[in-house]
């Protein structure tokens, strides 16, 4: 028999999912016997309607790569923040019926950094341009802190890889990853950069969190960059997940 209280997560291959281990010991630790977390692996977000045509009990949901910004067609509204950002990685099932998107991943990050930052972190490089790397923008921008994207074609606000260099890394204290490169299993992968001008000034922030320590983190840890997993911005973008849904 399902539960009443249904929450979840939407993504593709999402089996490693940190999300669905961590509302289920939440939910056993606090005795909510009548709650639970599951994965919906979509091949296609196309097919959330049926998610929601066959969980009739879904409370709330959270929703990962790649469908951060493709979700929002098939919402209701969305909160300011979102709106700004540009994508959702948190959805409330209103009292109504309605489906509200917010972001709680900026959240997540700024509380997650906050303990690392010195006074001399003033710029930021953000490698990635998708759903993710927008709501670390949001958060910088909350920080005061200046940034510049990073892809693989140099446009507007975006550099190349290929044109990183030492005088690029002296002028960006925080060097921040939100692609997937290095996610279990693919393990062996990193971004391109030039990974020996990293010094002891350098956060390398790496979103991902499964392995604990990727390639881009060992090589930036090497030459003496504070390091920093995405384990703690998930516990943090979950809580406040949990308070959203809650509210």
């Amino acid at each position: 028999m399902k539960k009443t209280q249904q929450f979840g997560l939407v993504g593709k291959n999402i089996s490693y999912s940190f999300s669905r281990k961590y509302f289920a010991t939440k939910f056993e630790s606090q005795v909510f016997d009548d709650y639970s977390y599951e994965n919906f692996d979509l091949s296609s977000i196309s097919n959330f309607p049926e998610i929601l045509k066959n969980n009739p009990n879904i409370k709330g949901l959270n929703v990962t790569i790649p469908y951060k910004e493709t979700i929002i067609p098939y919402l209701d509204k969305i909160s300011k923040k979102a709106t700004i950002i540009g994508a959702v990685n948190t959805i409330k099932f209103t009292k109504s019926g309605k489906l509200k998107g917010f972001n709680s991943d900026w959240y997540g990050f700024k509380k997650a950094i906050a303990p690392f930052l010195k006074n001399h972190h003033k710029k930021a490089l953000i490698l990635g341009t998708g759903g993710a790397s927008k709501a670390i923008a949001y958060a910088l921008n909350q920080m005061n802190i200046t940034y510049s994207f990073v892809s693989r074609i140099a446009n507007t606000n975006t550099i190349s890889y290929e044109l990183l260099n030492e005088t690029t890394f002296e002028n960006h204290q925080i060097i921040i990853n939100t692609t997937p490169l290095g996610t279990f299993p693919n393990t062996d992968e990193f971004p391109m950069l030039p990974y020996s001008f990293f010094t002891s000034n350098h956060i390398a922030f790496d979103l991902i969190y499964n392995p604990e320590k990727t390639r881009f983190l060992e090589r930036a840890e090497k030459n003496g960059a504070t390091i920093v997993n995405g384990h703690s911005m998930l516990v943090h973008q979950a809580e406040k997940s949990w308070k959203i849904w809650n509210k």
